[in-house]
């Protein structure tokens, strides 16, 4: 049976955790803005956070670690945002754009963080937990997406809310194309805004016809 001073000890090692892993993220993000994610050391941020650099690497295994971290807290709260605006939207094209643009805003404060981000997300090591944080973030954008497009109109079968699972995994496919373009340099001369509102108007008529014979 645990004694007092048992559970004491206990709430006292998972405060200093928490105290710890709050310091590291505070202090990543912070530099991340401030400097960019190529320009920072693990080494400056754990001087930052006043913490051993071997302590930080059983927070974070890696730099990418550390981007994902704090990347996948403004993930989240770009997809809570978008996620009420898109209900305010009862056309779905206009609730996935609503549903977006928080997404790319918050992209826009940082390109190369954001660049930095979406490889470590979809390239990064296998089964790191922030890694697989923000694939679970990826999910859940894609099933906001399928249910938008579901909410259209038609009933709900097996076979369209497949037809609506692909289109949101595409809407996604597309989405990153357009995070990531600042260092592709794919059509320089079109507006990457412009583009991406056509792709998903493409898109959503493509569920449209797709599902009307479903």
């Amino acid at each position: 049976m645990t004694t007092p001073s048992e559970t004491e000890q206990v709430n006292r090692r998972i405060r200093n955790m928490r105290d710890k892993q709050r310091r590291i993220f505070d202090a990543a993000s912070q530099m991340f803005a401030d400097h960019g994610f190529h320009a920072v050391t693990t080494q400056q941020i754990s001087e930052r956070a006043d913490i051993a650099a071997g302590t930080l690497f059983r927070y974070a295994s890696s730099k990418g670690q550390l981007l994902l971290m704090v990347y996948n807290e403004d993930f989240r709260a770009a997809l809570d945002s978008g996620e009420r605006l898109a209900r305010a939207e009862p056309d779905p094209l206009a609730a996935i754009t609503a549903l977006l643009r928080p997404i790319l805003s918050a992209a826009d404060r940082n390109a190369g963080n954001t660049i930095a981000y979406q490889r470590e997300l979809l390239f990064g090591p296998p089964e790191e937990t922030y890694r697989e944080q923000g694939l679970a973030l990826v999910a859940r954008l894609e099933s906001l997406l399928s249910d938008i497009l579901l909410a259209a109109g038609g009933s709900v079968t097996p076979a369209r809310r497949e037809a609506a699972r692909i289109t949101g995994r595409c809407i996604f496919a597309v989405l990153h194309l357009a995070l990531v373009r600042p260092a592709t340099g794919i059509d320089p001369g079109h507006d990457p805004v412009d583009d991406l509102h056509a792709q998903l108007a493409q898109l959503v008529a493509g569920f449209r016809a797709t599902a009307g014979n479903l």
